[in-house]
């Protein structure tokens, strides 16, 4: 798989062995070893793939650190058949994972700039992912066309919980997202309940921001 280079297996192997440790969702790791994510990160960082750290993939992005795409992942309690948001495509490797786990669902991912989701596109399709769906990110948050998803996975710090995607959120549906400051956020999921939202903490994390109106503004 790859070649003549075996510190990159090396580093995968270790890499998957210690976020065993940490991560209780198999499926989830499954599904994240079935994803080269080498072919996801700028040739120049190609080295640094499998390390557990996030990496610059251009326009101000980053492909997330490993442990939080397990993390998030796992928060989503995906069984296979659901709806699922992502709001932020970046290099398509979360999309990728997400399109492993749904065996009988369907992935929406939203991206604002038209080179990153260019780009996203053509990997995926170039790994099979035929049940995800790359749309450019419009003047509204989300997919509403697509809504009421069971899951919503936002890889961007939100100031807050955006309402716009609540609503997009079937009853008893998970959201995941970095909530806090441009600093540092703390990892959120919020379900959705007939009372309201129910939230679980996960820790603490730190992403690139969410622009827009219900984001830090434009930017």
């Amino acid at each position: 798989m790859y070649g003549a280079d075996g510190q990159l297996e090396r580093d995968r192997q270790k890499l998957f062995a210690d976020l065993r440790r940490e991560i209780g969702a198999e499926s989830v790791l499954d599904a994240m070893e079935q994803v080269p994510r080498e072919l996801f990160v700028p040739p120049e960082s190609r080295a640094r793939a499998y390390w557990d750290i996030a990496l610059a993939i251009g326009a101000g992005q980053t492909i997330s650190q490993p442990y939080i795409v397990a993390r998030m992942t796992e928060a989503l309690e995906l069984g296979g058949a659901e709806q699922v948001l992502e709001i932020g495509t970046g290099s398509g490797y979360q999309a990728a994972v997400l399109a492993r786990l749904l065996t009988d669902g369907h992935l929406v991912t939203v991206e604002r700039d038209p080179q990153l989701a260019a780009r996203a596109r053509r990997r995926l399709s170039n790994l099979g992912c035929a049940n995800v769906t790359v749309e450019l990110a419009g003047p509204d948050l989300g997919a509403a066309g697509y809504a009421p998803f069971d899951a919503i996975i936002i890889t961007a710090a939100c100031p807050r919980l955006p309402p716009s995607l609540v609503a997009q959120l079937a009853l008893n549906g998970r959201l995941v997202a970095p909530v806090g400051s441009l600093e540092e956020q703390e990892l959120i999921q919020a379900r959705r309940t007939d009372e309201g939202l129910s939230l679980t903490l996960l820790g603490k994390c730190r992403f690139v921001p969410l622009r827009g109106p219900e984001g830090f503004g434009e930017g």
